[in-house]
């Protein structure tokens, strides 16, 4: 063989690793998936077609329902949160000199931290007095106690609260990166003509950020319909609730494959989530772009 020949041969090798990984772990399973969501099979017995039955359930289970918009609340209230809470801390951290490597290293340990730990935490802290550290400070100032894990209404912004935390040091990483990428010969331009710091940041800054805010909505986006970790560890049994108040998409599914066996309507769900995932993000991206 030639020299090019032989580095060929050689790009393919460690290309193929890979790519045969995520064809026999990730895109084989997943296209099975679809396959399973029309049939009734119980992961041991045999797999009988049955249609579009499961999706017919799916549509007249109000479990489901319940569960699908709890997973778009977690998107919707998650994404806009983190972001905004990641570029503020993001922009006035990029101006800050002294100390800069050691602020961002703290703002970065919690996405380091294993969920299932950190959610374990979270749960002490919103223990009724006299255990949980939140509702002692809250009696400390007067306030009473709340609820959160145990009520329908706070939980789910009880458990949507660490899962926040949690990325949001791997959000201002790359908001850091997007802002230390913008030319500053734009800024000094903007210095000279007078334009204030609220200008330079609606003109400048944000359409600068605009490739980094597309790659975070689409990958907050992801992360927030596939929540998982925060719900089954800080919920009683991993249940999601209480009364399903907190479970998503995912805990569902995970609750019907192993808990109950039902692998066709599980693959079902499965499905539903794969498509809500492709039509937000398609429809994310488009809107974004520019």
């Amino acid at each position: 063989m030639t020299v090019s020949q032989k580095r060929a041969m050689c790009a393919w090798s460690f290309i193929g690793i890979p790519l045969i990984y995520f064809i026999l772990i990730r895109f084989y399973p997943s296209l099975d998936a679809f396959s399973i969501a029309f049939t009734d099979w119980d992961i041991v017995g045999e797999k009988k077609y049955i249609g579009f039955d499961n999706f017919k359930v799916l549509w007249n289970d109000p479990i489901f329902w319940i569960v699908l918009s709890n997973t778009f609340e977690y998107l919707l209230l998650g994404v806009p949160i983190s972001l905004l809470l990641s570029f503020v801390i993001a922009y006035f951290l990029d101006q800050v000199r002294f100390g800069h490597g050691f602020l961002r290293a703290c703002y970065f340990i919690p996405f380091l931290t294993t969920a299932v730990a950190m959610a374990w935490v979270w749960r002490w802290f919103y223990q009724p007095v006299p255990v949980g550290v939140i509702n002692l400070a809250l009696g400390k100032v007067g306030i009473l106690q709340l609820d959160f894990l145990r009520s329908t209404t706070e939980a789910l912004p009880a458990v949507l609260a660490p899962a926040i935390w949690a990325g949001l040091g791997f959000q201002i990483v790359i908001f850091i990166a997007g802002l230390r990428a913008v030319p500053v010969t734009y800024y000094e331009a903007a210095k000279i003509d007078g334009a204030t710091s609220w200008r330079i940041l609606r003109d400048i800054t944000l359409p600068q950020l605009r490739p980094t805010i597309v790659f975070l909505v689409v990958i907050s986006s992801i992360g927030f319909l596939r929540i998982f970790d925060q719900v089954y560890n800080m919920t009683q049994e991993g249940e999601g609730g209480p009364l399903n108040a907190t479970r998503p998409l995912v805990l569902n599914i995970y609750k019907l494959a192993f808990e109950n066996f039902d692998m066709g309507m599980a693959a079902a769900q499965t499905v539903v989530l794969f498509v809500l995932l492709l039509i937000i993000t398609i429809i994310q991206l488009r809107m974004l772009r520019k």
